[in-house]
């Protein structure tokens, strides 16, 4: 069984900092795979932490995924509501750099489920250093 690893506020913000400047602009090089890495799984916890429930879940490959939003849990098979994306835009969601709605349309963000959208509601997770 996969260990549950809970939000840590302080962690989270400061691997959030780490990547801060490639979110804001995406000609500057992406970080570390780790850097990431560790700012992708602990926002994806931090919204797991926000909206608990098993009745969405977000998907950011290669590394996480999280269930959320309170209702019926899915157990088998493919959930019925699913939120997928990249870690790119999964920590401009996050951080409340892109809307829902915005990167749905651009195509970056993709939702399937009738409830998948309700994700909106927890976002943005964690602001970005000045």
């Amino acid at each position: 069984m996969a260990v549950r690893r809970s939000a840590d506020p302080a962690k989270t913000r400061a691997a959030v900092a780490a990547v801060a400047d490639w979110l804001r602009d995406e000609r500057l090089p992406a970080p570390g795979r780790t850097e990431i890495a560790e700012a992708v799984r602990s926002t994806a916890r931090t919204l797991a932490a926000a909206a608990p429930g098993a009745a969405v879940e977000v998907r950011v490959p290669p590394f996480v995924a999280v269930q959320c939003i309170p209702g019926p849990k899915h157990t088998r098979g493919n959930p019925p509501n699913v939120v997928e994306t990249d870690p790119r835009t999964w920590l401009r969601l996050a951080t409340g750099l892109t809307s829902v709605d915005d990167a749905a349309a651009a195509g970056t963000l993709q939702l399937s489920g009738s409830r998948a959208a309700e994700i909106a509601a927890s976002l943005p997770l964690v602001a970005l250093p000045d």
